[in-house]
């Protein structure tokens, strides 16, 4: 136990040391060069950012089919959370993002999933997500001139795909194993684990999330002048949604630009161009998510007033 917390707490400083280094870097380039989107094609940013929007959507619908039905929260308040969890993350350490989730959606009216539950689902979103970024990563992996290093991380991430895609279908069977429900836990567990035809439905929505996330990215490529390399697309996002997955200290956001920047080094931008790009990246997904806060506040206000004067 000793020995991991130690692993722990060295990766938690050589992260925060990894994401000061990519703060500094963007402060100098900002302060040389200007703010990224302030020269960048209006319509290209525009569209990265409504895509950025739309992916919030479908993730949503993802998360959603993880819940049994009687204990399935709307799709609206899913997207909420999943947008104030992005927001949270320009500021706040990385793995926070779930409790921020957890918090949003037990407090959004007529939730009827318990904390337990709404972990439960987090934990499941995370191999759904690992599944989906597994075609992602072998693209990624395939094409373009990536150094051997960059190339053994993708197929990492691929692998991992496989673990998960094999916890998904195995773990609604362990559950229900005779031998096992004789304990409490396990009970719990199998009457509120995914069935695995659930848990495909969800990775298709999720597949489609990250699809349009890498549309996004091809997007801003080209709305900064980088060109249209759907390869550089893939990288960057194969590297953040990595780095989210990690314990770290950090900001969540600056962990993930900060890893995606660096692999974009390795593809073949300079850093100063890598680090423009991890931010506006960031700053599109964080006004993205706020849109959808934004929304699931006027919806949900909306609701409550057409009932008060329903009533009255």
């Amino acid at each position: 136990m000793r020995t991991w917390s130690r692993r722990r707490l060295v990766l938690n400083a050589a992260s925060l040391v990894f994401a000061l280094g990519v703060a500094a870097l963007a402060g100098r380039h900002f302060a040389e060069k200007g703010w990224p989107l302030a020269n960048a094609n209006p319509r290209l940013a525009a569209g990265a950012g409504l895509l950025f929007l739309v992916a919030f959507a479908f993730k949503a619908y993802g998360w959603q089919r993880l819940f049994v039905p009687h204990e399935r929260p709307g799709s609206l308040a899913l997207a909420a959370a999943s947008g104030a969890a992005s927001v949270s993350g320009a500021a706040l350490p990385g793995r926070v993002d779930d409790a921020i989730r957890v918090a949003v959606v037990r407090r959004y009216p007529g939730c009827p999933a318990g904390v337990g539950t709404l972990c439960l689902s987090l934990f499941m979103l995370g191999l759904v997500d690992t599944v989906a970024l597994m075609p992602f990563a072998s693209a990624a992996a395939a094409t373009g001139e990536v150094p051997v290093a960059v190339r053994v991380g993708l197929a990492i991430v691929a692998l991992a795909g496989l673990g998960a895609a094999a916890v998904i279908v195995g773990l609604p069977r362990l559950a229900a194993h005779p031998r096992l429900l004789r304990f409490r836990a396990a009970r719990w567990l199998a009457t509120r684990a995914t069935c695995t035809r659930d848990a495909w439905k969800a990775a298709v929505f999720v597949l489609f999330s990250w699809l349009i996330r890498a549309a996004a990215l091809l997007l801003l490529l080209g709305a900064l002048g980088f060109g249209l390399s759907f390869p550089l697309a893939l990288l960057f996002l194969c590297a953040a949604a990595a780095s989210g997955a990690l314990p770290v200290a950090p900001a969540g956001a600056a962990t993930q630009a900060g890893a995606g920047a660096a692999v974009l080094v390795a593809g073949g931008l300079s850093t100063t161009q890598a680090i423009a790009f991890a931010v506006a990246a960031q700053v599109l997904v964080i006004l993205a998510g706020a849109a959808v806060v934004l929304i699931a506040l006027a919806w949900s206000g909306g609701r409550r007033l057409a009932v008060r004067f329903a009533a009255a």
